[in-house]
């Protein structure tokens, strides 16, 4: 039905979230978190993986069932990555799509469909890769 009068929506901001865990997931605060069937868990080499964000803290769900503890993670701001060392990102790759190799790596290519979006590459330096993450 729609509305008549004002109301107060509830909000929240997208930037910090609080996700649930997938069952046996160890997770390292500054990880970079995947959603894997609609639960949390650490970035792999894996297709179907949506960016969840990145780990405000560690989180061991080893011994429990999915859902059972949950992870906050931040969305919405480039984050840091290692830059691959087989599938290496350039200069010449700005802008351009990474993928997630592990959860603190990031390539250049899907690796042959067995790798996952991370995001685009908006800055590359000797350190590493700086990435908007790929938002679901």
């Amino acid at each position: 039905m729609a509305l008549s009068k004002d109301k107060g929506t509830l909000q929240k901001g997208g930037n910090l979230l609080v996700l649930a865990l997938a069952a046996g997931a160890v997770i390292h605060g500054g990880a970079i978190v995947v959603i894997d069937a609609g639960y949390a868990n650490k970035a792999t080499t894996k297709v179907g993986l949506k960016f969840g964000g990145i780990a405000e803290e560690a989180v061991d769900n080893s011994a429990g069932g999915n859902g059972e503890k949950s992870i906050e993670v931040r969305r919405e701001r480039l984050f840091f990555a290692k830059n691959s060392s087989g599938d290496s990102i350039a200069q010449a790759d700005l802008f351009n799509q990474c993928y997630l190799e592990d959860d603190e790596t990031v390539a250049k290519t899907n690796g042959g469909n067995t790798r996952s979006l991370a995001g685009r590459i908006m800055q590359v330096d000797s350190n590493g890769i700086w990435v908007k993450g790929e938002l679901a």
